[in-house]
């Protein structure tokens, strides 16, 4: 029996500009089951980003509801929401966000010790994230003295060292060449395979979606397609 992880029901996300009310996400639902790999695909504009920024708690829904681990994201407050993304989530950017002065330990580390964790177990845990990642010979050297794949893969160190249930990808391989981007699905892989790890994968790339279990496809904000694999 499949455990549900993430369940988004009829949520909807809209602003307002120039005094109209642009709908981003437009009475979306759908579920996630735990260690599921889900690629949301489409067009820029289609409401991909948001969709990740509302089930990372990055920003809050118009209407609807988003429930992820047991949790209601919508009723959790600034400092639930700041534990829930400590605690649940990980994020990978397309854009790497590393720190140039910091070595590869030392910003995953980082993301620990603001996180609440000892310094002595940061530095263990990020050694030990950095591992995982296949760099642990990498640890000392800072982002400019990597490679672009090695970068992104500090990043998903950095993302997993919280050991989270879900991880949120928002084009990830869109700054990589396509030997750096299989070997960061292949990663993923890995630690769905090892660590139970959910995936929800924003891409216009369709060699990811393809290496994902399924596929949603939005337009205007809404699900205009649906692919299992």
């Amino acid at each position: 029996m499949t455990t549900r992880i993430v369940r988004i029901s009829r949520v909807s996300k809209s602003y307002a500009l120039a005094g109209e009310r642009i709908a981003a996400l437009d009475g979306i639902s759908l579920e996630v089951s735990q260690g599921e790999a889900l690629a949301i695909t489409g067009p820029s504009g289609s409401g991909k980003t948001t969709m990740l920024n509302l089930v990372g708690g990055l920003d809050r829904a118009t209407a609807g509801e988003i429930e992820v681990a047991g949790r209601n994201v919508a009723a959790l407050d600034a400092d639930q929401l700041a534990a829930y993304r400590r605690e649940i989530v990980g994020f990978v950017f397309q854009a790497f966000r590393l720190l140039p002065y910091l070595t590869a330990l030392e910003n995953v580390a980082l993301a620990l010790l603001l996180a609440g964790v000892p310094r002595r177990d940061a530095a263990a845990r990020a050694r030990a994230g950095l591992d995982r990642v296949g760099l642990a010979a990498r640890a000392g050297h800072k982002p400019s003295q990597l490679s672009a794949g090695e970068q992104q893969r500090v990043a998903v160190a950095r993302a997993i060292a919280n050991r989270p249930a879900l991880l949120l990808a928002d084009e990830a391989t869109g700054n990589l060449d396509e030997a750096a981007a299989r070997a960061l699905l292949d990663l993923f892989a890995e630690l769905r395979e090892r660590d139970g790890l959910t995936l929800l994968i924003a891409t216009h790339n369709t060699e990811v979606a393809a290496r994902c279990d399924r596929e949603i496809r939005l337009r205007g904000g809404r699900v205009v397609e649906a692919a299992t694999r």
